[in-house]
C-alpha cells in the first residue's frame, strides 16, 4: 500500500501496553447524559423558578434579588 504511514501489524500496540489508570476526584463518576441534565435544569429554572447553577454563586444572588423586586 503506497502512501501508508507505518505497517498495519503495529496498529493498536501502544494503547494495549499503556497501563490503565483509575479515575479519581472530579472525574471519578460518570456524567449524566445531556438530555437528563437539560431536563433537570429546565425543571429547576422554568417550573420552580430557581437559579440553575450553584446555589451560593454571585449569579444566584442576583437572580434572587431580581425575583424579590418583581
Amino acid at each position: 500500500m503506497p502512501g501508508s504511514h507505518g505497517s498495519l501489524t503495529k496498529a493498536g500496540k501502544v494503547r494495549q501496553i499503556t497501563p490503565r489508570v483509575a479515575r479519581t476526584g472530579v472525574n471519578s463518576h460518570s456524567k449524566k447524559i445531556p438530555r437528563v441534565r437539560n431536563r433537570k435544569l429546565y425543571i429547576k429554572r422554568v417550573v420552580l423558578n430557581r437559579y440553575g447553577g450553584q446555589a451560593n454563586s454571585i449569579a444566584a444572588q442576583k437572580h434572587a434579588r431580581a425575583n424579590r423586586r418583581s
